[in-house]
């Protein structure tokens, strides 16, 4: 489905941890710079010599970030990973695997390459997804991404969609802005409800999420955290916005 690139590698078989061992110790190879960032942003090949397992991946190094008035400096690609084990954690998958690694550029994020439709966006395709829209509302509120755009989302061929571009998130101020905004007001589900419960035990401070967490985040944003997961238990709603800017721009 990516019509500049003839030769993605099939890695929809491979488990999870075996694809996550592949983005951390892979040889990681530049192929060049990924169009229409704001930070740089690499699509790189990374290969297991020893089983020739390969995969694209998108690498975020540190050194390529923007400097921004509102988030520490060189902090972002930590958040793209917070980003992963909190979607990871909540078992709605829609983050791709996101790791912390060295490259050619430094240390970084590397996150799987999802070969998708690039015509299509939140505008196109909420009609038909409202499910895993409605998911990623209440992910967005949690790790209170700043910047859900609807061109930073994906569907891949099988249908799946996936969120991607979360590092200016998990900040301790109010900043969530998102298109997504369909649902304000509305019940939780059983499995909505479920799944956030489920998020908060893993944020326990003793339970691994929550130190992989502390490597990554610092702790008043993670205390910001929990704060707004109780809030959208305690309502059972979807939440709405605050304040004037609710919106990213430009939208997609």
């Amino acid at each position: 489905m990516t019509d500049h690139l003839d030769d993605v590698p099939e890695t929809r078989s491979v488990d999870s941890e075996t694809m996550l061992q592949l983005m951390r110790c892979g040889t990681l190879e530049v192929r060049g710079l990924l169009p229409w960032s704001s930070n740089y942003t690499f699509l790189a090949d990374i290969t297991d010599p020893a089983t020739t397992l390969t995969t694209l991946g998108v690498y975020k190094p540190r050194k390529g970030e923007r400097p921004l008035w509102d988030f520490p400096q060189g902090t972002l690609y930590k958040r793209e990973v917070a980003a992963y084990l909190v979607s990871a954690a909540l078992g709605w998958n829609l983050v791709p695997p996101t790791v912390v690694r060295d490259g050619p550029h430094g240390v970084g994020s590397v996150q799987l390459f999802i070969d998708a439709d690039y015509d299509q966006h939140y505008f196109t395709l909420k009609d038909d997804h409202s499910g895993q829209f409605q998911r990623m509302a209440l992910f967005d509120a949690v790790i209170n991404n700043a910047d859900r755009k609807g061109g930073h989302v994906l569907i891949d061929d099988s249908g799946h969609v996936w969120a991607i571009d979360h590092g200016i998130a998990f900040h301790d101020e109010y900043k969530l802005r998102t298109v997504i905004w369909e649902w304000v007001g509305q019940p939780l589900d059983p499995e909505q409800l479920a799944a956030l419960e489920g998020l908060r035990q893993q944020l326990e401070p003793e339970q691994p999420l929550a130190q992989a967490l502390g490597d990554l985040l610092y702790p008043r944003e993670i205390k910001s955290m929990r704060s707004r997961l109780e809030r959208l238990l305690k309502s059972g709603k979807f939440p709405g916005p605050l304040g004037q800017r609710s919106m990213p721009w430009p939208p997609v």
